[in-house]
């Protein structure tokens, strides 16, 4: 069975989709909005809602990336929602693991057990100076930090047993030897515990990752529970999906159980052509000077000199390349394959960043969705619509009765919490 997220981004993936006259820019500040995409993902019959988060602004022209802190959101949609699994990032570079380990516990008591926990361990040294860093700390170091930060997360979330909470008015709110310290000293954090949150529904929210560099896979390895994922095509996919199951089981777990979803923008119509009219509609808003500096960002080089109709210069390799990995790696696959000039690159990431883009029917993007899952490149996908609220409303009205016609998605839901959601 299928697992279909939807990551919640402003007004669409599509860098161009705030200019839109049919977007909703106006209301990027009102709950509402993203209340009313949480409920339409879960009339889909989603599994989740992916809240990402940021830690700067990267261009002030370039409005409707980040608003609302994701936190906070997600607890006023658990109140809009019944079923949907609500999921948003937290840094472990940025945030201290008690912190986060109590949000999120909150998280998953507010929803009644539908909370997940994306770790992250945030890339640019615009973030890190917002929080007492003068650079991003080397990978090495975010990774390690991590690594620990989970484990303490995890200890906290277990301080309370399941059945701790006594409640008798006689004299025993909680039994104190079902509430445990954890004493943690470590290089990074010194956590004594317990937490201030008795355990949750789940007792520990879902825990997903991202990674895509090695230190990335092999902590999604240790302690994943879904993955998601960058791949610009079904080959690039299959070869993600293959290596981080391994490294799944040699860590000793069962992959099976770990569901990965690559990243999906998809552009629906009842023809070709009209699919094909949608994505130019937005590449005609796409601004190109914000775009080239993106562009930068994404590979550490100034491009706003780059010619738009020549092909694009050479880029180091990847084991040359000191920033975050997943990205470039993708848009040194995208030059490979398609040999774009620049302006067919800057089209290309303006809707996901290079994620598998697919344009076209209901049919048809029904059919390249179970080849991705026939050919072993994934086990679902993060839907990122390139326009909200149009581009989910129309995958979930035309392309899930498809999926269920087939019975390759759920039709309704029979779980209560996401973590059996996912199972």
């Amino acid at each position: 069975m299928l697992h279909l997220n939807a990551f919640l981004f402003g007004c669409g993936h599509h860098s161009a989709a705030w200019r839109h006259p049919r977007s909703r820019v106006e209301d990027l500040g009102d709950i509402g909005y993203y209340s009313e995409l949480a409920r339409t993902a879960e009339r889909g019959k989603f599994d989740a809602v992916f809240f990402a988060d940021g830690h700067s602004v990267r261009d002030p022209a370039g409005a409707g990336t980040w608003f609302l802190e994701p936190i906070t959101a997600l607890t006023a949609m658990a109140r809009a929602t019944s079923h949907i699994g609500l999921v948003t990032t937290v840094s472990t570079t940025f945030y201290t693991p008690f912190h986060a380990a109590r949000l999120l516990a909150s998280l998953d008591h507010i929803s009644g057990g539908r909370a997940g926990w994306n770790v992250v361990t945030s890339m640019f040294d615009a973030e890190a100076r917002n929080h007492g860093f003068d650079e991003i700390p080397s990978r090495e170091e975010r990774y390690a930090r991590a690594e620990e930060f989970v484990d303490v997360a995890l200890a906290l979330w277990d301080s309370w047993d399941a059945g701790a909470l006594v409640l008798d008015r006689e004299g025993m709110y909680a039994d104190p030897d079902a509430v445990h310290s954890i004493d943690h000293v470590g290089k990074h954090f010194r956590v004594d515990g317990p937490l201030t949150v008795p355990r949750s529904p789940q007792g520990r929210p879902v825990l997903f990752q991202a990674g895509a560099s090695g230190p990335g896979r092999d902590l999604a390895a240790r302690y994943a529970e879904a993955i998601y994922a960058v791949a610009y095509d079904i080959e690039s996919g299959a070869s993600y999906y293959r290596d981080v199951k391994a490294r799944i089981d040699r860590a000793g777990r069962e992959s099976a159980t770990v569901g990965i979803m690559p990243g999906l923008v998809t552009y629906v119509g009842s023809t070709m052509a009209e699919a094909r009219a949608k994505k130019a509609e937005l590449d005609a808003l796409l601004p190109v000077a914000q775009s080239l500096r993106q562009l930068g960002m994404f590979v550490e080089q100034d491009c706003s000199e780059w010619e738009l109709d020549a092909p694009v210069p050479p880029l180091p390799p990847l084991e040359e390349f000191t920033g975050p990995h997943g990205r470039y790696e993708t848009i040194l696959r995208i030059i490979d394959k398609d040999s774009p000039t620049v302006r067919e690159l800057l089209g290309t990431l303006a809707a996901g960043g290079g994620h598998a883009t697919m344009i076209g029917t209901p049919e048809s993007i029904a059919d390249e969705i179970e080849e991705w899952v026939r050919r072993g490149a994934a086990d679902g996908f993060n839907l990122m619509p390139p326009l909200y609220p149009e581009s989910l409303t129309e995958f979930v009205d035309h392309i899930v009765p498809i999926l269920q016609q087939r019975g390759a998605f759920r039709r309704e839901y029979t779980s209560t919490t996401l973590r059996e959601m996912l199972r």
